[in-house]
């Protein structure tokens, strides 16, 4: 059976912590769907760079996805956090056992959520206050925490993807994929 990622997509998320992961999962053979969290098909990132989401959050039915994908940014985490329909997705996901995958600022919003109470994390650095009762990893590019994948920034995006890979995968598929790009 097929895996599935919903990435969710709010004005102002980084554009390369999103597409990276997004290529990355592809690459293995994954079907990724971004999702608008508005009522706008097109989302603009933090870099004025308009992306066109596959469908809108408030039309489609989550139960379908192995794991939900957070890209973060400013004001993009912000504009996650401050939607009801976003924290309601997550922990139901959660509760459903399903991979949640937040990267840079957004893993606040998994740790405001109590998400990551006892779990090891990544943030982009300044938002480790916002993990509560994590374990904070200032040093990791990715972490894996069970079914909870952390990202510390865009410059990090293409380990976070191959930690996505691995744990909907394997780490022989990310590994594989990390060669053909050239990631050293």
């Amino acid at each position: 059976m097929s895996k599935k990622i919903a990435v969710f997509l709010a004005d102002g998320f980084e554009e390369g912590e999103a597409v990276v992961p997004i290529d990355i999962a592809r690459r293995a053979g994954i079907e990724v769907v971004m999702l608008s969290i508005s009522d706008e098909i097109y989302v603009k990132g933090s870099h004025d760079i308009l992306l066109k989401a596959d469908a809108l959050l408030s039309d489609t039915d989550l139960d379908q996805f192995d794991m939900i994908m957070l890209p973060g940014g400013m004001p993009g985490t912000a504009n996650l956090e401050a939607s009801e329909k976003v924290r309601v997705a997550l922990t139901a996901a959660e509760k459903g056992g399903k991979y949640l995958a937040a990267i840079c600022a957004a893993p606040r919003l998994l740790g405001s959520l109590g998400i990551l109470n006892g779990k090891r994390a990544t943030v982009y650095p300044g938002n480790e206050d916002y993990l509560k009762d994590a374990e904070y990893d200032r040093e990791a590019k990715a972490v894996t925490d069970g079914r909870i994948i952390t990202g510390r920034g865009m410059g990090c995006a293409t380990e976070f993807g191959a930690h996505i890979v691995a744990a909907l995968t394997d780490r022989e598929t990310a590994d594989t994929i990390l060669s053909a790009i050239q990631h050293s």
